[in-house]
C-alpha cells in the first residue's frame, strides 16, 4: 500500500471517528457542559484556580467542540482545507488525550464522556482509545504536505452546511431535550426494577491456601484459607439504575415516587434554575389539583430551600431532596419535568415544553 492509499485510509478512520463522536454529542451538549465543569473543578482544585471561571462559559464550549467535531471530521474526509484541518486536529486531540490521561492516572473524572451516554469508556480504554488516534493525527500531521492542496467547491459548501446543521441540532437539543436518550431514565425505563440486578449476581471467590491462590465458585467453610477478593462473574447483571434517591425529613421516598401517577419536576441547581417558564409550570401544577395525580418537586437543595421556593410560588405540592448528578442525569432541562406511571418514565419535557394539564392527564389513560 502506497503513501497515498495510506493518507486517505487515515482521513476516512479519522474523519469518521469524529463524525461519529461528534454526532453523539451535538444531540447532548449539556450532558458534555455537565463533564466540562466537573473538570474545571478538578483542574482549579489541582492544577490552577482559574479553570473555575470557565464553569459559566461551560455550555458555549462544550457546544463549540462538539460542532468541531462534527465539522473537523467531515472536512478531512471531503479534502477542505487539509493543512489547517490537521492542524485543529492535531490540537484537539492533544487536548483530549491530556484529558483522559489525566483522568485515568489521577482517577479523578470517572467517565470522560467521550461518545456521550451512548458508549461507556473506562478511563483507561478513552485514554488508549485516544493514543490511537493520536498516532493516525501524527501521521497525517508529518505527512500533510503530501495532502491534497486544492479544495472542491461542492467540499466546501457541503463543510459549510455540515456546520449550520450541527450547529442548530445543538442548540435545539439545549432548548428542548436531546433527540435520543442514551441515559438509564430514558422514557420507556422502568426505574424500580432497573434499580435492580437483571439475574442473580455470581462471584468468584479468590482464596490462598497455603501459599497458592485458589479460585473458588462458593465461600469457603473449611479452614486454612485465606480470603483475597471478590470477583463478579456477570457484570452485565448489575442494576442499570443504582443511585436513584429522593428523600425529606421522613426519609427515603422513592417506593411512593413509583407508585401511582406522578408528575416530578426537577432542577438540578435551583441557584441556576431558569424562572422563564415557571409561570407555565405553576400553572400546570395548579391545572393538576384534584387530579388523580401526585405532583412533587424534586430539588438538589436543602429542605429549607424547597419549602421556601414552594411556598413563594404557592405551590401546594410535596418537596422531596436528591442528589444533584442524578437530577442531571435524569434530566437535561433546570428545570424539568418527568412523567411517571408505576414508576415507569412515560414522557419527559424540557421547562419551554411545559405541557398542558389534559395533555399529562391523557398519558395516564
Amino acid at each position: 500500500m502506497n503513501k497515498q492509499a495510506i493518507l486517505w485510509l487515515l482521513r476516512i478512520l479519522v474523519g469518521g471517528l469524529f463524525i461519529f463522536s461528534g454526532l453523539i454529542k451535538v444531540n447532548d451538549p449539556v450532558g458534555t457542559a455537565i463533564k466540562l465543569e466537573e473538570y474545571f473543578d478538578v483542574f482549579s482544585n489541582d492544577i490552577a484556580g482559574f479553570f473555575y471561571y470557565f464553569k459559566p462559559f461551560a455550555l458555549y464550549i462544550a457546544l463549540v467542540l462538539v460542532v468541531s467535531e462534527v465539522v473537523l471530521g467531515i472536512m478531512l474526509i471531503l479534502g477542505v482545507r487539509l493543512q489547517q484541518t490537521v492542524w485543529a486536529l492535531a490540537l484537539m486531540i492533544l487536548f483530549f488525550t491530556f484529558l483522559t490521561f489525566y483522568s485515568a492516572y489521577f482517577n479523578k473524572v470517572t467517565d470522560c464522556g467521550c461518545f456521550g451516554d451512548a458508549i461507556k469508556l473506562t478511563p483507561w480504554e478513552s485514554f488508549y482509545k485516544d493514543i490511537i488516534l493520536l498516532v493516525m493525527i501524527s501521521f497525517l500531521f508529518f505527512f500533510r504536505s503530501d495532502l491534497p492542496e486544492e479544495t472542491p467547491k461542492w467540499a466546501s459548501i457541503a463543510a459549510m452546511a455540515s456546520l449550520v446543521i450541527s450547529t442548530g441540532i445543538g442548540i435545539w437539543a439545549i432548548q428542548n431535550l436531546p433527540f435520543i436518550d442514551f441515559r438509564a431514565y430514558k422514557v420507556g425505563v422502568n426505574i424500580p426494577v432497573n434499580m435492580q440486578p437483571s439475574a442473580p449476581l455470581e462471584y468468584t471467590y479468590v482464596m490462598k491456601k497455603g501459599g497458592e491462590t485458589v479460585y473458588l465458585d462458593q465461600y469457603p467453610t473449611e479452614e486454612g484459607y485465606e480470603f483475597v477478593e471478590m470477583v463478579l462473574k456477570n457484570p452485565d447483571a448489575l442494576p442499570k439504575i443504582s443511585d436513584f434517591a429522593a428523600w425529606n425529613a421522613e426519609g427515603d421516598q422513592s417506593e411512593f415516587l413509583f407508585a401511582g401517577n406522578k408528575v416530578i419536576i426537577l432542577s438540578s441547581s435551583m441557584a441556576k434554575m431558569s424562572d422563564a417558564n415557571l409561570d407555565e409550570i405553576g400553572s400546570l401544577v395548579k391545572a393538576m389539583e384534584g387530579a388523580p395525580v401526585d405532583v412533587v418537586f424534586i430539588a438538589a437543595a436543602t429542605q429549607e430551600e424547597i419549602d421556601a421556593f414552594l411556598n413563594k410560588n404557592g405551590w401546594s405540592i410535596i418537596g422531596l431532596q436528591a442528589d444533584a448528578t442524578v437530577v442531571k442525569t435524569i434530566m437535561r432541562a433546570n428545570p424539568g419535568i418527568m412523567i411517571l406511571k408505576d414508576g415507569v418514565v412515560i414522557q419527559k419535557y424540557h421547562h419551554n415544553n411545559t405541557p398542558e394539564a389534559t395533555e399529562v392527564i391523557d398519558l395516564f389513560l
